[in-house]
């Protein structure tokens, strides 16, 4: 048989043989006469390793060394190890001084005026918090207040705590709260990612939240068919001589101890369906948590329901809401609220309702007019228009939408061209800002809305891969939307002729005397009455507490501004307007992140247009 030569060759063994070669290995004693008998000649390196004696094996070991499954030069050996301590010394070397070296870190850009500005806005919706109030509010000096509300109205009996007061006053004014909720939906679903990169988006959810849990207690929304709503609570007119309410009365909210009375509407389709809408963009934000959003859309659904069965204003009639936010149609929010119903279900009914070429006309589409295009509390077709557009750049849903859809948008392109200065649709300051409402008191409001829709509308186009749009036969890019959106707002955070913030707490000169009852009474354990607190509405000192966040009521028409508490036309704050200021803010903060593309339409099923109906047979 054979085996393998450990130097290569084949080797003959022997079992007669095998005896002696044990006993060959046991004594260690090699036959040298062997070697002369081998197969084939071996080289000298072998035979140096064979016939080496006793006294060769010191040469041996200065040579090779063994490493077991190897033998190498002792030379190679000892090379390699000085390379190998050697790279790892200098290696050690340079992460030595690496580290001890200091190091010059480009340190990141501060935030952005708006970013800055933002953080400061969502502070004021903490201050107008009614009932009581989570420890983290972080307005220190708000406490629990209304937690009677509801349960003192004998007509009512039933929880109306919480919710956000609307101003300077107490009253909870259902109709702007609910607006001022769906604008700041709008927002985070438009730009979750940046609320969340500047820390707030669980603060904003937490805000919306507050509001969407009140208004789902001002009606039964647990029922799918209800014949009421609370649209009030508390009283403001004082038309009808000196008698305690929230107008009359000075007074923290903390301390109201006269009467609230609550107004309850029978037919209000214009508030049922702004609050259908705030609900169900609450619906929208609050998609990860399955069960509260479906909570919240069929209280949408309830509501909406209510709205096209019982046909009336919520205002009309010389009620009490109508002297403070009289709507002047229910139109607009019907367009406006089925628009963000359909978002939220994606029931194409809805879709067909708002694409109807004579809601568009009821809503005022093809109207003009001076306040065209002007989106506030009482007007939403503004909003519902850049909404529907919306839809039709990402999804173009096709026949049979198209055709008003299409309208839609190019109503939105003369919307924008119209606050452009070239055109003069609209006056402006000599401080460049913007007369939406031709010069009236509280412009500010106004304003901030029309920031935002240029805003939002600017980056539409640019994620629909749309340099710009036109207005005539003049071609806009997007960059001129957000530079009208900018100047705006750039005017109310102090570039201004007063070089003064219009919004509490930013900048280093801002409103101080600010037409609010908490801000301008101490918190110092007192408690003063109705008529008590009227010194430290007539005081000339500052208010003892900064309400941070707040955007007054703005300057008139000659950029003037008085800094006066009394005067609520310059220093009074609002609910609506804060949510239109946070709205154009995230809008224009954190540059090069657009809007979220999908999330609005996460519950849209996938559409496949139906084709459209053949022409009809031509005739001679």
């Amino acid at each position: 048989m054979f085996g393998r030569d450990p130097w290569g060759g084949p080797l003959e063994i022997s079992h007669a043989d095998s005896a002696t070669d044990d006993d060959r290995s046991r004594n260690l004693d090699l036959d040298r006469a062997a070697l002369s008998t081998s197969s084939r000649p071996l080289d000298e390196t072998q035979q140096s390793w064979l016939l080496a004696g006793p006294g060769d094996q010191g040469s041996k070991k200065k040579k090779y060394v063994d490493l077991g499954c190897l033998i190498v030069s002792r030379k190679i050996f000892i090379w390699t190890l000085g390379v190998v301590f050697g790279i790892a010394a200098l290696v050690g070397l340079i992460i030595l001084i690496v580290k001890t070296v200091p190091h010059h870190h480009h340190p990141r850009p501060p935030p952005d005026n708006y970013t800055l500005a933002l953080h400061k806005a969502l502070m004021f919706f903490n201050a107008q918090r009614s009932g009581p109030l989570p420890k983290h509010n972080n307005v220190s000096w708000r406490g629990n207040s209304g937690m009677k509300d509801g349960f003192s109205d004998a007509a009512v009996k039933r929880s109306l705590v919480g919710g956000y007061y609307d101003a300077g006053d107490a009253i909870k004014f259902n109709f702007p709260s609910s607006f001022a909720m769906t604008m700041l939906s709008w927002s985070v679903i438009e730009y979750s990612a940046k609320y969340e990169a500047i820390g707030e988006l669980a603060h904003v959810r937490e805000i919306i939240k507050w509001g969407a849990d009140y208004l789902l207690r001002t009606f039964n929304s647990s029922a799918d068919t209800i014949d009421r709503i609370a649209a009030q609570v508390g009283v403001g007119d004082t038309s009808r001589g000196p008698a305690p309410n929230d107008h009359y009365c000075w007074m923290r909210p903390e301390d109201i101890d006269y009467p609230r009375p609550v107004f309850e509407c029978h037919g209000c389709s214009d508030l049922a369906a702004e609050m259908a809408a705030a609900l169900a963009a609450a619906s929208v934000v609050f998609k990860d948590n399955k069960i509260y959003s479906q909570k919240l859309v069929h209280g949408a659904a309830t509501l909406w329901k209510f709205a096209r069965m019982q046909r009336a204003r919520y205002s009309a009639g010389g009620s009490d809401p109508a002297k403070f936010y009289n709507s002047t149609s229910y139109w607009d929010e019907f367009v406006w609220g089925g628009a963000w119903m359909y978002l939220a279900t994606g029931n194409s009914s809805y879709l067909q309702l708002v694409t109807n070429p004579k809601m568009a006309k009821h809503a005022g589409a093809f109207w003009g007019g001076p306040d065209y295009g002007v989106l506030s509390w009482d007007n939403k077709l503004p909003g519902a228009q850049v909404l529907l557009s919306r839809l039709r750049l990402f999804l173009s849903p096709g026949y049979p939408y198209e055709e008003i859809l299409r309208t839609f948008h190019n109503q939105t392109n003369i919307v924008m061209c119209s606050f452009l200065p070239v055109f003069k649709s609209f006056n402006r300051t000599k401080g460049g800002l913007i007369q939406l409402n031709h010069g009236r008191p509280q412009p500010l409001q106004y304003v901030v809305n029309a920031a935002f829709l240029a805003a939002v509308y600017s980056d539409y186009l640019e994620a629909a891969d749309t340099p710009g749009w036109y207005c005539g036969p003049n071609f806009f890019p997007t960059s001129v939307l957000r530079n009208f959106a900018k100047t705006q707002i750039d005017y109310i955070l102090g570039k201004n002729p007063e070089k003064m913030s219009y919004v509490v707490g930013f900048g280093k000169r801002y409103p101080k005397h600010v037409h609010h009852r908490g801000a301008s009474i101490p918190k110092n354990g007192v408690k003063y009455g109705c008529k008590g607190g009227w010194k430290w509405r007539d005081s000339k000192k500052p208010n003892p507490n900064t309400i941070v966040g707040a955007m007054v009521a703005g300057p008139d028409r000659h950029d003037g501004f008085h800094d006066v508490r009394t005067n609520y036309n310059y220093t009074e704050p609002t609910l609506a307007g804060n949510a239109g200021l946070v709205a154009a803010l995230v809008a224009l903060s954190g540059e090069g992140n657009g809007v979220d593309k999908n999330t609005i339409f996460s519950a849209v099923p996938p559409m496949f247009p139906s084709p459209p109906p053949p022409p009809a047979p031509w005739k001679p």
